[in-house]
């Protein structure tokens, strides 16, 4: 049976991919760094789908126990999917550096660091997918994102180059932009209904780009087109538009 890693387990993005990878009949490897927040998940999703699910301690920003953590998985994922990051408010990421070094180091710098020890030994074993999730928002800097923004059009790159990197040596990278969500965490934003997924649509959109070998997903199709719109926009006009 194969199996998918989920770092970054505790969101509900998360929760929906491996709900969707495991009624597909895919072992569970949920790891998160409060363990605490998905032990109930575990059980609820084991229950459900007869698969093997389990819990595993990770720190997107604790780099140097990443090989150790990877290592110690058994068995290692045939799939692994980075759903962790951080979107903290953009004024204060820009008055105070540390709220914007925490974004840019979750989504950005972490995500490169476990993948890069994921992407030697799926190299080595001539197999494997690695599925990003990134965001429509890293498709062109603007001032409303512009931290979060540019840390996740940094992870899209890596994602693209490594898609790039691997192909030799028959492993894929999926690469998912779901864009709005309707999580917890947007519960109290009104949110445009067509533009906006069920955490749900994000798990199986994950699921069948993995084996479709998707390269870029859009979780809305409208997105694709609404950013290329968006990129299309002369920067002399672009500059002057609060976006």
């Amino acid at each position: 049976m194969p199996t998918v890693l989920i770092l970054g387990a505790a969101s509900d993005m998360a929760q929906a991919i491996a709900k969707s990878f495991a009624k597909n009949k895919y072992d569970v490897q949920l790891a998160a760094r409060n363990t605490d927040r998905i032990e109930a998940s575990r059980s609820d999703i084991q229950l459900r789908s007869g698969v093997n699910v389990s819990v595993h301690s990770f720190d997107a920003l604790d780099y140097k126990s990443h090989e150790q953590f990877f290592q110690s998985l058994n068995p290692r994922p045939d799939v692994t999917v980075v759903v962790f990051g951080v979107m903290t408010d953009e004024d204060a990421a820009f008055e105070d550096f540390t709220a914007a070094a925490k974004m840019i180091n979750t989504n950005f710098t972490g995500a490169v660091s476990i993948l890069n020890v994921v992407a030697k030994y799926y190299a080595g074993q001539k197999k494997g997918t690695i599925a990003g999730i990134s965001s429509v928002a890293g498709e062109r800097g603007r001032q409303s994102k512009l931290i979060y923004g540019s840390s996740k059009a940094a992870f899209t790159a890596y994602l693209d180059g490594l898609r790039n990197k691997l192909f030799k040596d028959g492993v894929h990278v999926v690469t998912v932009k779901p864009g709005f969500v309707y999580t917890k965490m947007t519960e109290d934003i009104k949110l445009p209904a067509a533009l906006t997924a069920k955490p749900e649509e994000v798990g199986d959109a994950v699921y069948n780009a993995v084996v479709s070998k998707k390269n870029t997903v859009y979780v809305k199709w409208m997105w694709r087109w609404i950013m290329l719109i968006i990129k299309m926009i002369p920067e002399f006009q672009f500059k002057k538009m609060k976006l």
